[in-house]
């Protein structure tokens, strides 16, 4: 993408009422909206976050199919999610909000408890390095999402990576975590839920066509 182009979402965003985008130390300092999304929404509806969302498909999908839950993307690169806010807008769709911000932060984002369910899509597995912690669905961010879930509250991580569905249920088995749902080949094996199946984003697409699987995981987090 030019930087011309980028430069035009970046400025698009701003326009957006959907599109929140803090700096790091309003994020740390005391987000106003931490505790109080029910506001931001106008109702109390359940909340689920689209985490490293890209251009917002799942995000903008599952809003669309479900008006009574409140959808929130989150990604670093604004001008990737121009498309989802774009389109949540062009289609007065209420129920969608973008942050742009680090993922790392979601918990200065969100309250304990405040959360529903946790999406993460096609994310990068990181696999050069040996440390763990800026892998998604490594332990410290898995600390990070069980503190903002519901106590019932659902994960879900959808993945090209052969090397991150293995890495992700070898670590959620080693902690004795609550694997719902478990598919190294969703669209070769029966029983991958309806929205792994009808939703597919981008990248998706382009995985599909060279003949690459597509994986799923459901699971509930238990510290």
């Amino acid at each position: 993408m030019g930087s011309k182009n980028k430069l035009k979402r970046f400025n698009e965003n701003k326009t957006f009422d959907n599109v929140i985008q803090p700096t790091r130390d309003e994020v740390i300092n005391g987000f106003p909206h931490k505790g109080k999304w029910a506001s931001f929404f106008g109702n109390n509806n359940p909340i689920v976050l689209e985490l490293g969302c890209g251009k917002g498909e799942y995000t903008v999908a599952l809003a669309k199919k479900n008006p009574k839950v409140n959808y929130i993307g989150i990604d670093i690169k604004g001008a990737r999610f121009w498309r989802g806010a774009k389109t949540a807008t062009q289609e007065n769709l209420p129920n969608v909000a973008f942050i742009r911000t680090q993922i790392e932060l979601v918990d200065f984002i969100f309250e304990e408890n405040e959360v529903s369910q946790i999406w993460i899509t096609f994310p990068d597995p990181q696999i050069k390095y040996k440390r763990t912690k800026h892998r998604l669905t490594g332990e410290a961010f898995l600390k990070k999402y069980h503190k903002i879930l519901h106590i019932e509250g659902l994960m879900h991580l959808k993945t090209d990576s052969e090397f991150m569905h293995g890495y992700t249920l070898g670590l959620l088995h080693g902690q004795g975590q609550e694997i719902l749902y478990a598919n190294n080949d969703v669209y070769r094996q029966e029983g991958a839920p309806e929205e792994v199946l009808k939703i597919q984003t981008y990248y998706e697409s382009q995985y599909l066509e060279i003949g690459k699987p597509i994986t799923y995981i459901k699971f509930r987090l238990k510290y």
